[in-house]
């Protein structure tokens, strides 16, 4: 198995290199100080410096994320488990966090929490390859544990099972791991240009044809001919012509330029609110489907925003390069965010999919966090 998956120190350590991506200016130092000495297998020089930064900024999610990996690296597993267990609970929004239990729990053979902890990883960001990647090799090893057991049960059926399970196998070697990720990427790809297409209108009535010089035909409703000759011929009166169709209801707008200028102004409107901690336009701007990250519950999760927004000194968002696709009644924007209060301060890559609501509005359904 020590050939199937990946030294554990070397995927953590890429994890937190990562996670340096969006690192605060004030504290990059830090955070670089840190990553050296794990780079260079210093683990406890590593940890005994995260727990000394970590006393003037506790809640700190990047210098708690490097002290998860200084853990892991000193052979502490539980101390390392208990740290991204705390940052799942903190910052449920972060997918780093569940992907490195995950790699602890497979560690300790805890297959099923290690794929809970990647279907949460992968739910907070769908478009996370790595955690892709490793729930296809934590889904091989029970699919391998489970031929095992099939192999232990019914001897007989020995020589149709090995073949499976040898391929099973062959699937952690380091070929099949670039060929997993190849076709995450490819998925993500073709995802992202099937998003491209414009809002769908509805199609204008065919022109009635002309009609033909042959006779009037008899109306349904005139009553049948008396005996008496029929009358002159008189020209048939010309058809009314047909009343334009109204336009749908459930139209979000009259082109998709339009829809995405309504999408721009919705996620500006929600930054906007989360900034000046006004929680009914905030709370609002999420659609009743909308689905917390994490096992919180609706209620637990507008607690939980409401404990972290209001009461603040001053809060700062900011939406950067922001771009927006629009499919009939659904909108995907994709930005970075910026977010800083008091000395705390993060910039990251959001993702809000958004769904037109008969009331008129977008409102989010999904939000994730990196990609």
């Amino acid at each position: 198995m020590t050939h199937a998956r990946r030294p554990l120190s070397h995927l953590l350590r890429l994890l937190a290199l990562s996670a340096l991506l969006g690192a605060p200016l004030a504290h990059a130092d830090d955070y670089a100080e840190i990553t050296q000495l794990l780079k260079t297998g210093k683990a406890q020089e590593a940890l005994a410096k995260a727990d000394q930064r970590l006393l003037a900024n506790p809640r700190d999610p990047q210098l708690r994320f490097l002290r998860g990996v200084a853990q892991a690296d000193s052979g502490k597993q539980t101390d390392a488990v208990a740290t991204f267990t705390k940052l799942t609970e903190d910052y449920p929004e972060l997918p780093e966090p569940y992907n490195n239990l995950a790699v602890l729990y497979a560690n300790q053979n805890q297959l099923d929490k290690a794929r809970t902890a990647l279907e949460m990883a992968i739910r907070t960001n769908p478009s996370y390859a790595t955690a892709h990647e490793n729930l296809g090799d934590i889904y091989a090893k029970l699919a391998s544990q489970a031929y095992n057991k099939a192999l232990q049960l019914d001897a007989s059926n020995a020589g149709t099972l090995r073949p499976k399970l040898a391929l099973i196998r062959d699937l952690f070697s380091s070929d099949a791991g670039k060929a997993a990720t190849a076709k995450a990427t490819g998925t993500q790809v073709a995802a992202a240009n099937g998003r491209a297409t414009a809002t769908a209108t509805a199609p204008a009535p065919a022109a009635s044809p002309a009609p033909s010089p042959a006779p009037a035909p008899t109306r349904p409703a005139a009553p049948p001919p008396a005996p008496a000759p029929a009358p002159a011929a008189a020209p048939a009166p010309s058809p009314a012509a047909a009343p334009a169709p109204a336009p749908a209801a459930a139209a979000a707008s009259s082109s998709t330029a339009a829809a995405e200028r309504e999408v721009v102004s919705a996620v500006r409107a929600w930054a906007s609110a989360w900034e000046s901690q006004d929680m009914h336009g905030y709370l609002g701007a999420y659609d009743a489907s909308f689905t917390p990250p994490g096992k919180l519950s609706r209620a637990a999760w507008e607690k939980e925003r409401r404990d972290r927004i209001v009461g603040r000194a001053k809060i700062n968002v900011t939406v950067n390069d922001l771009n927006v696709t629009v499919k009939d009644n659904k909108a995907q924007a994709r930005f970075r965010q910026g977010y800083s209060s008091g000395s705390y301060s993060v910039n990251s890559r959001k993702t809000l999919d958004m769904v037109y609501t008969p009331a008129g509005r977008w409102l989010i359904v999904r939000e994730s966090t990196g990609g």
